[in-house]
């Protein structure tokens, strides 16, 4: 009964964003699902149902899914089909480890090739992130939390750098886990924030990168308190 609960879920959620007359954007519009943290790790990916959705055959939602799993957004279990990447929690928290490694290196050349136009984004961003964090706002907080990080790097004119940084994020995005954070982590996290748009705008490369290393470790902190939960994570 879960599994056929998990099914409908996902296909009541999934968006058709293609223009009328055009080819559906099948690989699109499923990783959108699936980033959006609607489909929490685990749920169940039924092909005959998402082919329908979009109106076509299941050979593409099966292409589809099989680039998704080389994504990491995707498993493929025998015998029982796809479903939302599921990781162990040692492998949520080596992502973080990743993502710091390559923000300390995007964040240097990011301050080095920075115009205004670029603190106008960061500030905004941050300034997004602030009223989410006011608000009470969950889902507003996870998406502008990744608003800003992103913001800080985009300078960094350092693509492959950047595309891998980018993906290493999306794999942990279906557990939404800035949504799991306690409001005074939120507002621990969010002066940390604060500290990180003051040196990107002084290009103060060296603070920054010592902000962004505090950071992270309050991050990696903050997952640690929901690690035993076995809806999100699969045992180690």
């Amino acid at each position: 009964m879960q599994g056929t609960r998990r099914r409908s879920i996902f296909t009541s959620r999934l968006v058709n964003t293609a223009e009328e007359g055009r080819a559906p954007r099948v690989i699109e519009d499923l990783r959108r699902a699936i980033l959006s943290g609607d489909e929490p790790p685990g749920t169940l990916i039924p092909i005959d149902a998402v082919a329908a959705f979009f109106g076509v055959s299941q050979i593409p939602v099966r292409e589809a899914l099989k680039l998704l799993t080389g994504e990491g957004l995707v498993e493929h279990t025998p015998h029982v089909g796809y479903s939302v990447a599921k990781l162990t929690f040692a492998e949520f928290r080596e992502l973080y480890d990743v993502r710091q490694a390559l923000e300390a290196s995007a964040l240097r050349n990011a301050v080095r090739h920075a115009s205004m136009v670029d603190d106008d984004a960061v500030t905004a961003a941050h300034a997004c992130l602030a009223k989410a964090i006011a608000v009470g706002d969950e889902r507003g907080y996870h998406e502008h939390s990744r608003e800003f990080h992103m913001a800080l790097i985009a300078p960094a004119r350092m693509q492959r750098l950047l595309h891998m940084y980018e993906a290493a994020w999306n794999i942990t995005e279906p557990a939404r886990p800035m949504t799991r954070v306690t409001p005074e982590g939120r507002v621990l996290l969010h002066g940390e924030h604060d500290r990180m748009l003051a040196a990107f705008i002084a290009r103060d490369a060296e603070a920054l990168v010592t902000e962004s290393a505090v950071h992270f470790e309050h991050l990696k902190e903050a997952i640690a308190g929901f690690r035993d939960d076995l809806e999100i994570f699969r045992p180690d």
